[in-house]
């Protein structure tokens, strides 16, 4: 069939990135950091554009709320445009940061392209300030947000929604690794 053309390459592709011990052992850094956030009562805030913002929500829902490990997002529209109206959208995450950051947080920064300057600016302005840096990118291996990290998770790729899935599978793995198994209740068992 014509599709079996496509999907057998496309889902071949997956199973060839999804998983190497470089990616095992960042799991188990960013897992470690998480940790050590957690302990030290900081937070992790979490940024990105577009699929990559949707992706940064989630991880700071489930670090928060399964994780137990504090996590932000300035994705409020009302943030985003006044910061974006006031310091220019280039530069609207990392007045975010400069405003929100304490010190022992983490900036944890999506972009597939990792040249996103909004997220590129704010991996420089968490820097500036002494924040560690986790970042998830793809396409080029030289991009600038991977090289401004201290952690960074790389997917080799040019295809968007390979490079999303992927991210939000190692984002996803290490919450579990944090939480220490992969099934577990996410509701709150109420009691009369």
């Amino acid at each position: 069939m014509a599709e079996d053309a496509f999907l057998d390459p496309y889902f071949a592709e997956y199973r060839r990135l999804l998983v190497d011990d470089g990616v095992k052992a960042r799991i188990r850094a960013f897992a470690d950091i998480a940790l050590g956030v957690r302990q030290a009562g900081a937070k992790m805030m979490f940024a990105g554009n577009g699929a990559s913002a949707s992706i940064a929500e989630h991880g700071a829902v489930d670090f928060t709320k399964q994780g137990r490990v504090r996590g932000v997002t300035f994705h409020d529209p009302n943030l985003m445009t006044c910061f974006a109206n006031d310091f220019g959208y280039d530069h609207w995450m990392a007045k975010a940061i400069e405003h929100y950051a304490d010190p022992g947080d983490v900036a944890v920064l999506i972009s597939t392209s990792g040249r996103s300057p909004s997220v590129v600016h704010a991996a420089h302005a968490a820097r500036k300030m002494g924040l560690r840096v986790v970042s998830f990118t793809g396409r080029d291996a030289d991009n600038p947000l991977r090289a401004a990290s201290d952690l960074d998770f790389w997917v080799p790729s040019h295809a968007y929604n390979v490079v999303e899935n992927l991210h939000a599978i190692w984002l996803t793995a290490t919450i579990d690794l944090v939480i220490g198994k992969a099934e577990y209740e996410t509701r709150a068992v109420v009691t009369s």
